[in-house]
């Protein structure tokens, strides 16, 4: 395969993704004097998308056909397991932003980045719903004075819409993975470390998960330690998953195989929900904490993350190199965006 971008300054943004559910809520959420150029595997479900701004085309990434278009960003809302939207957009100068990388492929990223020496930004905001998680994180860690200890709860509402990808976290229930304590690297198991918190007023019990803003808040904030966790609106949902751990279905039914039964525990997207974070950060100066809420859900949170990425990397389209959410100068007006697109950010 040789897909091949153009940098086009006065071209239209690549949405690789566009139409599905984050895409779709990315392409709404959009300046109306942006231009867009959707793609995914079967252009005839985006359809409904298009209009004088909006084109839709395909580009399949697990295909071999190549791709080729001009452009003047482009962001990857949806897996890209073999880097081919990042080294198109990296070999092209194009500024670049991710939001869908776990933490294994966050850091392939940042390597995969390095080496091809990027002239434009790269924006790896794959921390928790588009990065929102570690943007608001920086911004308390500003308001303490730094960051000893940050822990993150997430209240998944099973009933909220969603995509086959927001549910690949399924998969990498079974995987130790590596984090900061004190300081120190420790490893840690997922779904261990339970605790109860309230989390916009809800009940939740929450526990372990693997996610990138675990990796990169003590790279670019110097946090001690960061713990996410993460419980569902469902108290027998979240039974159920722990007690699927308890029983090493996570070890034993790693593969492909079990695949389908791994996602069924939790991928039943419904008509809507509310997407809920807690974020606590503790500093010289005491502790600060923000509880997230989207009544629009996840995807909306998620592709307003992509929005503001997208809106950075064009900022700054003259300043190259690697870099994440949590890195902006100014996180602050980050949550007033936010909070003028309907998200209520509650800090004490």
């Amino acid at each position: 395969m040789n897909d091949s971008l153009e940098l086009d300054i006065g071209g239209p943004v690549l949405i690789v993704g566009g139409y599905g559910t984050v895409g779709t809520a990315l392409t709404r959420l959009a300046p109306k004097e942006w231009t867009l150029l959707l793609t995914g595997r079967n252009p005839d479900r985006g359809s409904h998308l298009a209009s004088a701004n909006v084109t839709v085309r395909k580009w399949d990434l697990n295909q071999p056909e190549p791709f080729a278009a001009k452009v003047r960003a482009v962001i990857s809302t949806v897996n890209d397991p073999d880097d081919r939207v990042l080294r198109a957009a990296i070999s092209a100068g194009i500024p670049y932003v991710d939001v869908t990388r776990w933490t294994s492929r966050v850091t392939r990223a940042v390597t995969q980045a390095t080496l091809l020496q990027p002239t434009a930004p790269v924006l790896l905001s794959s921390g928790w719903m588009g990065g929102v998680t570690n943007i608001v994180a920086a911004a308390l860690a500003q308001e303490t004075g730094g960051a000893d200890q940050i822990d993150v709860a997430i209240r998944y509402d099973i009933n909220d819409q969603a995509g086959a990808d927001s549910v690949d976290f399924m998969d990498r229930l079974g995987l130790d993975f590596e984090v900061r304590k004190r300081g120190q690297a420790a490893v840690v198991s997922p779904l261990t470390d339970a605790r109860w918190v309230d989390i916009a007023g809800h009940r939740t019990k929450v526990a372990r998960l693997d996610t990138p803003e675990q990796f990169t808040l003590p790279l670019t904030i110097g946090a001690g330690s960061v713990a996410t966790r993460i419980g569902f609106s469902s108290n027998a949902s979240t039974t159920a998953l722990l007690a699927a751990r308890a029983v090493g279905l996570f070890r034993w039914g790693s593969g492909e195989r079990w695949a389908p039964m791994r996602r069924s525990l939790l991928y039943s997207p419904g008509a809507g929900g509310t997407a809920h974070i807690r974020v606590d950060v503790e500093g010289p100066s005491g502790t600060r904490t923000a509880v997230i809420s989207d009544p629009q859900g996840q995807a909306h949170l998620t592709a307003l993350g992509g929005l503001l990425g997208l809106k950075t990397v064009l900022a700054d389209a003259a300043r190259p190199g690697v870099s994440f959410p949590e890195s902006a100068p100014d996180p602050a007006s980050l949550l007033a965006e936010m909070e003028s697109r309907g998200v209520t950010i509650l800090r004490s």
